[in-house]
């Protein structure tokens, strides 16, 4: 063991100074300097600065003279200042401590641990290091530990062990394994309850005790020497604490939890209208259109940055969106960065200075694909303001969101030069500076209208810019299903709450898989957006295909309409908290180490479990349980212990709902400009291991920019309190209002796991009538009806604006 630390000690000299030699420079403390917002350390080689960030974070950011330093851009900048940080020194060590993080830095030789408390999380190794070719930082790891995030990746849950790439690329028709993919993070959620963010665009690699098992090593070959530390007592604070640093994803309009109608793609201005007729006929809900690139031009190749209508093929396209519209119907245009040499806007983009350089400072121009091109240097201001006023034209015609394609960017010399630096340096951040291209200008002209951004690439952070990742060109196979809960918890874990994928698989697929395409659609109504996308060959909207594959996915577009209010809180709590609306299992149970690995089935919010089924020909599926009891939602059964057996068939996937839970739901809706919850539905599933429960929904008009902030909301809150006489109701609400909120509601509860008639039932001290027949109950404007085959009490009541309480008497 000696020799194994004194041969790595070695390796790590040559690493930092070149030669052994140098081994006596070592870093080492020499001064420091404590301000109001920072510590800053003089080291003899690097200057360390050390600024808190909130109470549970600190950026740490190594600089060395003569070593180029891009900006942050994980950092929100538009965030308050972060908290005051108390000093103390003692002989060998300097402790710099926050509420919620402790940083020991130790002086000779020089390094940071971190704590939480005084549980020690992690600690650097060697730290930093730069030399001709690569920088970065080393980090020791535990035993035991395991480590989650990286980005986009086919690889299991703890990706301990994995030396990731870190450069965002795409991966077409991937399935059960990829190691590079379209979103890469340099950053991971260690289970010790830390996250480690390393602030650098650049191309890299981090890897996670692949060459050494007990070493984390970041490398890169350019791009911000700074790491950011954040720590939590628990997950769900973790990420709180993380997205307080790189920003909250604002809370996207209400249609965007509706149903999309895309493909790849829309012909012709005809086809869209007879594909949304279509919808309408067939009684699915609908609230947007995606058109991809032949909205642009009649082929694949030779028309990318045109930007501009093919008025042959929409020859009224203004018409067209104000007619969807009217409908309750958006419309979402693809757009790419690349701007053909072939475009019709080449040479406007050439004159505008909006394309990114050769080392000659000449439009870049390179082949792929498409065609012979030119990248959008969106790091560019006269290129932001070129691409803006496209952008700004098409939504004065009337699109309603974007949907940003190829923006790794799928093809990316190396020797590009940008703005800020060359390719390699900047890569991973090009999505994301795209992203806060359109968002800040949008927001900026259109204030009061909240933006849909639809991307596939990034970086840490690209989620307060409205970001809505997809995971890219799945295959069209189970293989494509089976790593989608992995990636949209991997990502979700680390601010990406929207991470979702093409219902149906996108890529390839000979003939239609029925069995494959319904389980798939089955398992969109809870994930964050519901958009079948798949290439044209087999048609991506179930209203195309057979009626048996129409009648069952109807039935489950519908539910995603009826959910709605449990959906659109979950978007408010993730607007507010980081809080995935996609969540593991092990945020539930942390004493249960194995649920860190578990990626067959997830939380949809608080109140739902749900496991996809991703194999064909199955008629039962066993899902693991973080503890308590747990209802099947389809018909009541229940389910405690570690593991649930659950029989399916074609028309359910495994749904459990949580024992005292409230679930809210809506009546069928055609659009969610329909949406009203003036007439709602409240399951609650009574269970004696639920004494005390609550819940809430929260409600706005579904448009307005800060509606929370701004306090034009309303929070309708449920609570239960069961005793051996029964279960007390109580029914309140917070927030001064919004327009078109209801003045009285039509409250049904729907009490599941009820033995027995009542023997009375109050709402606020007036008695409601038990009717003995379901016909009477269905017609009654108040009352109750005990379903004895069912086990269910449904009571009615009006709810008006002030609190109510209702007494449910065994």
């Amino acid at each position: 063991m000696i020799r194994k630390l004194f041969l790595r000690s070695c390796a790590l000299i040559v690493l930092l100074h070149g030669s052994l030699a140098d081994a006596e420079q070592l870093r080492q403390y020499r001064n420091h300097e404590l301000n109001e917002s920072s510590l800053t350390i003089d080291t003899g080689d690097t200057s360390v600065t050390l600024t808190p960030l909130g109470e549970g974070a600190l950026e740490v950011h190594y600089q060395r003279d003569g070593l180029k330093q891009l900006p942050s851009f994980a950092i929100d900048s538009g965030k308050p200042q972060g908290p005051k940080a108390t000093l103390s020194e003692e002989k060998d060590r300097l402790i710099y401590r926050t509420a919620g993080l402790t940083a020991v830095i130790h002086k000779s030789p020089f390094h940071i641990d971190y704590q939480r408390g005084q549980q020690p999380l992690v600690g650097e190794e060697l730290g930093f290091f730069a030399n001709e070719t690569m920088r970065g930082f080393r980090f020791t790891l535990k035993p035991q530990e395991k480590l989650l995030g990286g980005g986009e990746r086919v690889l299991g849950m703890d990706r301990r062990g994995q030396r990731l790439p870190l450069y965002n690329r795409a991966h077409y028709g991937y399935t059960t394994e990829s190691s590079q993919m379209y979103f890469s993070l340099p950053a991971v959620m260690s289970s010790n309850k830390y996250i480690l963010l390393f602030d650098n665009s650049a191309t890299g690699n981090l890897d996670l005790g692949a060459s050494e098992e007990d070493v984390l090593q970041f490398e890169a070959v350019g791009g911000r020497t700074s790491y950011i530390i954040v720590a939590g007592d628990t997950y769900p604070q973790l990420i709180e604490n993380y997205v307080a640093v790189t920003g909250k994803q604002p809370l996207p309009p209400r249609w965007a939890l509706g149903n999309f109608a895309s493909r790849f793609g829309y012909h012709t201005e005809q086809e869209v209208r007879a594909t949304v007729d279509k919808f309408a006929e067939e009684d699915f809900p609908l609230d947007a259109v995606v058109l991809d690139l032949y909205w642009f031009g009649p082929d694949i190749k030779g028309h990318m940055g045109n930007l501009a209508w093919d008025k042959t093929a929409f020859p009224e396209p203004e018409k067209m969106m104000a007619d969807l519209k009217e409908r309750g119907i958006n419309t979402i245009l693809v757009t790419e960065p690349f701007i053909l040499s072939t475009s019709e806007r080449w040479d406007e983009a050439v004159a505008n200075n909006a394309l990114a350089k050769n080392l000659a400072g000449q439009p870049k121009r390179f082949d792929f694909y498409f065609g012979n091109t030119g990248l959008i240097d969106v790091f560019s201001e006269d290129a932001g303001d070129w691409f803006w006023n496209i952008y700004d034209g098409l939504l004065q015609q009337g699109v309603a969101g974007w949907w940003g394609d190829l923006g790794e960017p799928e093809v990316h010399p190396s020797d590009t030069v940008h703005a800020i630096g060359m390719a390699d340096e900047i890569h991973n951040a090009y999505g994301h500076k795209w992203a806060q291209l359109l968002h800040d200008k949008q927001t900026a002209k259109y204030p009061e209208r909240r933006p849909f951004i639809m991307m596939r690439a990034g970086f840490a952070g690209s989620q307060r810019y409205g970001m809505i990742p997809w995971t890219g060109d799945v295959a069209r196979e189970w293989g494509g299903l089976q790593p989608q809960v992995e990636l949209a918890l991997s990502m979700s874990l680390l601010g990406f709450g929207y991470t979702h994928s093409d219902l149906g698989g996108f890529a390839g697929g000979e003939n239609f898989d029925r069995e494959l395409y319904i389980r798939w659609l089955q398992y969109g109504v809870f994930q964050p957006v519901y958009r079948p996308h798949a290439q044209e060959h087999i048609a991506s909207e179930p209203v195309f295909h057979d009626r048996r594959t129409r009648d069952i996915t109807r039935e489950f577009v519908k539910l995603r309409y009826r959910l709605l209010p449990y959906n659109y809180t979950l978007a408010f709590e993730n607007s507010q908290t980081g809080m995935p609306l996609m969540r593991p299992l092990f945020f539930e149970n942390e004493s249960d180490p194995t649920l860190i690995d578990y990626k067959d089935a997830y939380l949809w919010g608080d109140d739902f479990l749900v496991a996809p089924v991703t194999e064909a020909d199955i008629d039962e599926v066993s899902v693991k349980l973080p503890g308590g009891v747990w209802f099947d939602y389809w018909n009541d059964d229940q389910y405690s212990g570690e593991q649930a057996q659950v029989d399916v068939d074609l028309e359910t996937i495994p749904v459990l709902v949580r024992a005292g839970a409230f679930i809210p739901t809506i009546d069928d809706i055609a659009t969610t400009r329909d949406y009203s919850s003036n007439t709602l539905t409240l399951d609650y599933y009574a269970h004696e291991s639920a004494a005390q429960s609550s819940g809430y929904i929260y409600e706005d008009d579904g448009t307005t920019v800060d509606a929370f902030a701004r306090g034009q909301y309303e929070k309708l809150t449920f609570a239960a309190n069961r005793s051996d006489a029964g279960i007390d109701f109580a029914f309140n609400r917070e927030g001064d209002g919004y327009k078109g909120m209801p003045g009285e509601r039509a409250i049904t509860l729907k009490i599941h796991n009820w033995q027995q008639a009542p023997t009375s039932i109050d709402a606020d001290g007036a008695p409601l009538k038990l009717l003995q027949r379901k016909k009477d109950f269905a017609s009654a404007a108040q009352g109750a009806w005990y379903d004895k085959r069912n086990d269910r009490l449904l009571v009615k009541f009006n709810w008006a604006r002030g609190a109510l309480k209702l007494a449910v008497k065994d």
